[in-house]
């Protein structure tokens, strides 16, 4: 799957100390990137229910809670829960030489073209 994947640069300095949901930037795309209990996660920024900002929700045991209508969406796995039938997507984050990486899959064109 890794070959699916373009790892693009995280721009700013990601607070490893403190637990936080926020705006994350990378390669022309908005996302969410969370942190809760040591978890580090990246996720779509728009909740798939009524399409709210995610970056302006809050964690709760595990789970990135929607800032409209309290849909509720585990920060490992991105599935929501039982009753919702929703998810929000996931991206691959990692560290290499103190750098983290936010590993966004390929588009058709650059599978083609690239």
């Amino acid at each position: 799957m890794d070959d699916e994947l373009v790892w693009h640069k995280v721009p700013s300095k990601i607070d490893e100390s403190r637990d936080y949901v926020k705006a994350l930037h990378v390669a022309g795309k908005k996302l969410c990137i969370i942190r809760e209990n040591g978890v580090m996660s990246v996720t779509s920024s728009r909740c798939p229910h009524a399409g709210a900002d995610l970056t302006h929700g809050w964690c709760e045991d595990g789970k990135l809670i929607c800032p409209f209508h309290r849909h509720r969406f585990d920060i490992v796995t991105g599935k929501g829960d039982e009753r919702q039938g929703n998810y929000i997507r996931m991206y691959p984050l990692k560290k290499e030489d103190g750098e983290y990486y936010v590993g966004i899959k390929k588009s058709l064109w650059d599978k083609i073209f690239g």
